[in-house]
């Protein structure tokens, strides 16, 4: 069955001032939604299977908007992405309706605070508590916003293995190319790059080591990759930005993802005249992409990173090069993993995951 996946952006304001966002409201745009939730409704009862995800900002500013929303569109799948410090206000029954929520965290209540503010890290683990002790049991996601900082090795491990957090699965995106300037978040890229790579080796090889034990961890960009690896099946861009998932901004126009708004190329039409069959594959990554030895595991990684070089050739190669060292250490287990397979130890079907677009861009 195919889904089309909709952001829903609820509001521009967001509640918090990290580092890598500043928390800057596009000037153009209303701060809440100028469209009527029946408007919205109309044009999604087009989509006989969608999937909803409530985006921001920071979406739970608007919870009144949230459960409109739910109320008056029925789809197959909810998700919220969301820095998680306003979760104790979202209704139970409306809470309990997600099959995921993605937690923006970035490991340890050190890394965490130094990039969303002090004292954050505590909120988010007590809210945790909270959507856990009122019964959700969907799929809970820690999303990692990974720059100069981190240690991607370091900091996966801590959110899966903390039992107060209580993470199904973590997920993480490089702080990269979304700005011009490839010194604008970064005193030395290249050379980070170098220890990013040599955390993705140790994380591929702790991967292995629980898979040994019969465990297979939530790490979604090697469940992402690692099923189309192990099926020798390959994928055109896993987030579908542009093919089967679409942002609906608070002025009622439709964009590929919920990205920086100045950019033309982003838009594919409205809530007024365009219709959801219209939109599926609107804009597809480039030729340079697709001619790329690891395309049919990759993608192209980021449709606006891709149209936008805002980093230039150069810059955008260096990303790259840290997808490629991923695929690479990841084809590198597969006749250990399917040996593991063979002899019961694991379940192929485990490695099926997402079901859905739960908006999880699979590659970081």
């Amino acid at each position: 069955m195919t889904y089309l996946n909709w952001f829903i952006i609820t509001t521009n304001r967001c509640n918090l001032f990290c580092q890598y966002c500043q928390n800057e409201p596009h000037p153009d745009l209303p701060i809440e939604p100028n469209w009527e939730v029946e408007q919205l409704a109309q044009f999604l009862e087009k989509d006989e299977n969608p999937t909803i995800c409530f985006y921001g900002g920071e979406p739970l500013i608007f919870i009144e908007l949230i459960q409109e929303v739910m109320d008056a569109i029925p789809a197959d799948h909810y998700t919220l992405q969301t820095n998680g410090l306003l979760l104790h206000k979202l209704p139970t029954e409306y809470l309990n309706r997600f099959s995921s929520i993605l937690i923006s965290l970035d490991g340890n209540e050190k890394i965490t605070d130094y990039s969303r503010g002090e004292g954050t890290y505590k909120k988010i683990l007590r809210n945790i508590k909270d959507i856990r002790s009122r019964g959700y049991n969907g799929d809970l996601i820690a999303r990692m916003a990974v720059h100069e900082k981190s240690d991607v090795y370091k900091d996966v491990l801590h959110l899966l293995n903390n039992n107060n957090l209580t993470f199904d699965n973590v997920h993480w995106q490089l702080d990269v190319q979304w700005d011009e300037g490839i010194e604008t978040r970064w005193n030395d890229f290249p050379n980070w790059v170098k220890l990013y790579n040599k955390g993705i080796s140790k994380l591929v090889r702790y991967w292995l080591e629980e898979m040994r034990e019969g465990k297979i961890r939530g790490i979604v960009p090697f469940l992402g990759i690692f099923r189309n690896i192990v099926n020798e099946t390959s994928t055109d861009l896993p987030c579908e930005a542009g093919l089967r998932s679409f942002a609906i901004r608070t002025d009622g126009v439709i964009t590929i993802c919920p990205l920086p708004p100045e950019y033309e190329f982003t838009i594919m039409g409205d809530l007024d005249s365009s219709t959801p069959s219209q939109l599926e594959n609107s804009l597809r990554i480039g030729e340079k992409c697709q001619e790329c030895e690891v395309y049919g595991l990759c993608g192209g990684r980021c449709l606006f990173a891709e149209k936008s070089k805002l980093w230039g050739e150069e810059g955008f190669e260096m990303v790259c090069e840290t997808v490629k060292h991923l695929i690479k250490e990841l084809e590198g287990i597969k006749e250990e993993v399917l040996g593991l397979v063979n002899n019961g130890i694991i379940k192929l079907e485990n490695f099926e995951y997402p079901e859905y677009n739960n908006t999880t861009e699979i590659i970081p």
